[in-house]
């Protein structure tokens, strides 16, 4: 079978990652109660994400697919859903399961690095919604529209910074609509900001 056969089969079948990572969800979610359950202590060290994030460094990948409870899951894996199938219709199999981690895992640092400069007490996060939004944001940027907006703008003559100036506000406006109290906030911005980032210059494509 060539490179190109195997290529296109992967991208022929989007359901398998995004089946795949909601199944991770409510395995390493289903661990993080039950950690819970017997000892505090052991389910924050095994999935928290907290800092210093380098001392425990395997927190960056279970802190994104551990969730607090099971609304917290269900929001995430519905949004995870609908955004991913196009993603992951449009990408490799390898190449979505890549972008849901990293992404997952910037805006969970950003979470509790920025989030540490507000609250000195120390923040801990779990949760996809990092990776959701980013799924999201990369769906909306690479939308056809997205390409007709961007002609637009330099027909107009307005400055790339202008525009990326926009598309800030623009990500920190949806992540405040769509973030209930208590939520990740900074996480959801630097979710979306890195989807739009990535759709912008199609970086998962293949």
């Amino acid at each position: 079978m060539s490179s190109r056969t195997a290529s296109t089969r992967s991208r022929s079948t989007p359901l398998r990652p995004v089946v795949e990572t909601l199944a991770a969800m409510a395995v390493v979610s289903g661990a993080f109660w039950l950690a819970g359950v017997v000892a505090g202590p052991l389910a924050r060290l095994l999935f928290v994400l907290s800092t210093p994030a380098l001392a425990r460094p395997w927190t960056l990948a279970t802190s994104v697919y551990a969730h607090a409870g099971l609304g917290h899951l269900l929001a995430n894996a519905v949004v995870v859903a609908v955004a991913g199938l196009p993603v992951a219709a449009s990408t490799t199999r390898a190449r979505f399961h890549a972008f849901v981690l990293a992404t997952g895992a910037i805006a969970g640092l950003a979470q509790v690095w920025l989030g540490g400069l507000l609250f000195p007490g120390g923040v801990g996060v779990v949760g996809s919604s990092g990776a959701a939004f980013a799924l999201v944001g990369y769906v909306v940027a690479a939308n056809p529209a997205a390409d007709a907006l961007g002609r637009l703008a330099r027909r107009l003559g307005v400055s790339p910074r202008v525009v990326v100036g926009a598309v800030a506000v623009l990500a920190l406006l949806v992540a405040v609509a769509f973030s209930g109290p208590g939520s990740a906030l900074i996480a959801h911005f630097v979710g979306l900001a890195c989807g739009l980032g990535a759709g912008r210059t199609r970086l998962l494509r293949v």
